[in-house]
Parts: C-alpha cells; sequence; structure tokens
C-alpha cells in the first residue's frame, strides 16, 4: 500500500506513526473484521512538501476465506 503524506505547516515532520487498518469484506460487502498494523511514518518530512510511503499488508490466509477480499484503508496518523 502506498500513501502519500503532506506537510502543510511551517516545520519539519520528523518523526510518527501510521495505523493501516486491513478490513476483511465479504461477498455482500459486510466487514468481518479488522486486522491493524502500525508502521514508522517515512520521516522527515519537510515543511509545506509532500512524501510518500510504501507497506506490504499481509493476512493470513485463513482469515480471508473464498470469496471474500480486502481492504487496506489509513487508520490514524500520529505526527511527532
Amino acid at each position: 500500500m502506498t500513501v502519500e503524506f503532506r506537510n502543510s505547516g511551517g516545520t519539519a515532520v520528523r518523526s510518527g506513526t501510521v495505523t493501516l487498518g486491513t478490513h476483511i469484506i465479504d461477498l455482500l460487502g459486510i466487514d468481518w473484521a479488522t486486522i491493524s498494523s502500525t508502521e514508522s511514518l517515512p520521516a522527515p518530512v519537510a515543511p509545506h512538501s509532500r512524501r510518500s510511503g510504501t507497506w506490504t499488508v499481509c493476512v493470513d490466509d485463513w482469515r480471508v476465506p473464498l470469496g471474500m477480499h480486502v481492504e487496506t484503508r489509513v487508520a490514524a496518523v500520529d505526527w511527532s
């Protein structure tokens, strides 16, 4: 998953974390489970600039039965 971060502030972001939520969804669109994973931000992010981060998100195959799929979204970002 690739996410772009924008620093619109006046000082650099030196560290932080991003929490990714991977949702397991059935054929009808019902969300059966959410698996969270926390990763470090691609810091530093200079003032008024952008930076991308790419992470591999893995889910055990037994969690995704036949006919279901996964969707990963950014759940939260904690800037330091």
